[in-house]
């Protein structure tokens, strides 16, 4: 079993290599992502202990080698309305904010770390999901940078890359 980590700011491509490694694991094995967006419950405070919380969960049943249900957030409804099955698999890749944070390195996971200026990064958010998040995006960096100060992400990561 192979668990692999994605973090980095807003904007910085984690989705994009999440997929990029999606494709190359998948030949020969099984491969589930998950998206952390699905897993914040919306704006406010979305980097809290009930986050770390639903990642200890999700990594014991991986470690179990179990199937296991996630429930989605939805960002139009601003509340869970979703479910997502997640099957046992060979690799699970966990992509976003706070993907690699302490819990999920003490898992064994293989830690990637995507580095981005911040005001590119707003940039690509913004034309990506709308100028009516910019609000919302402002308060989400300052969220973000707290987390990754007190968790030491960008610091313990395996693999950095700077876009």
């Amino acid at each position: 079993m192979t668990l692999i980590a994605i973090d980095g700011p807003a904007g910085a491509g984690k989705t994009t290599l999440a997929e990029k490694l999606l494709h190359e694991y998948s030949v020969g094995q099984s491969v589930a992502v998950i998206h952390m967006d699905d897993l914040y419950n919306g704006w406010s405070n979305p980097l809290n202990t009930k986050l770390t919380s639903k990642l200890a969960d999700i990594l014991r049943r991986y470690s179990l080698g179990l199937a296991f249900e996630i429930e989605i957030f939805n960002w139009t409804s601003m509340k869970f309305d979703g479910v997502q099955r997640i099957q046992s698999s060979d690799v699970l890749i966990i992509e976003g904010v706070g993907a690699a944070q302490k819990i999920v390195r003490d898992a064994g996971a293989t830690t990637f770390w995507l580095d981005i200026e911040p005001t590119v990064g707003l940039q690509r958010v913004l034309a990506r999901d709308g100028l009516e998040i910019a609000l919302f995006m402002h308060q989400w960096q300052l969220d973000q940078e707290i987390h990754f100060l007190s968790d030491k992400t960008r610091e313990n990561a395996q693999h950095i890359q700077s876009s």
